[in-house]
């Protein structure tokens, strides 16, 4: 969908009685909900492809600190899908979605992106473990941003 055609999807909506919308295609599932005096979108990405499986590679002896350690070789990194601004809570009263440890599973809300008065959750596209959280709470974040570093 086009960013010209989810405006004025997201015009209609507003001004219909509609509460609710859900559309959704092969490349993505798209859910409009009005809440307040706010239109809350949550977007979620298809699972990504598995990669086939490599054959195992001989193992090293490791140092303790280098088994604490995580490369990056090791993770995946969640993306913005638009530039906004970056929330880790639902609000200021609740907790975060989710923290560095957490389990997250594929389709779970792990923040909300704020543009334009419009609060887009953002859902994982992988399970795994949060490894770390590149961002702040209210920090603007640009398209395509690394926002969480994933261990699948």
């Amino acid at each position: 969908m086009k960013i010209d055609q989810l405006k004025q999807v997201l015009e209609m909506l507003d001004q219909s009685s509609v509460n609710e919308l859900s559309l959704e295609t092969d490349t993505y599932k798209l859910k409009l909900k009005k809440q307040n005096d706010s239109v809350v979108v949550s977007h979620q990405a298809p699972a990504p492809v598995a990669a086939p499986a490599q054959p195992a590679a001989p193992v090293a002896e490791a140092t303790p600190e280098e088994n604490n350690a995580v490369s990056e070789a090791d993770t995946v990194t969640i993306n913005a899908l638009m530039v906004g601004t970056f929330y880790s809570r639902p609000n200021p009263d609740k907790p975060s979605f989710v923290k560095v440890g957490d389990q997250i599973e594929v389709g779970q809300v792990i923040c909300v992106l704020e543009a334009m008065k419009l609060f887009n959750n953002l859902n994982s596209e992988v399970a795994g473990t949060v490894v770390e959280i590149l961002v702040a709470d209210g920090d603007l974040v640009e398209f395509g941003q690394p926002l969480f570093r994933i261990r699948p």
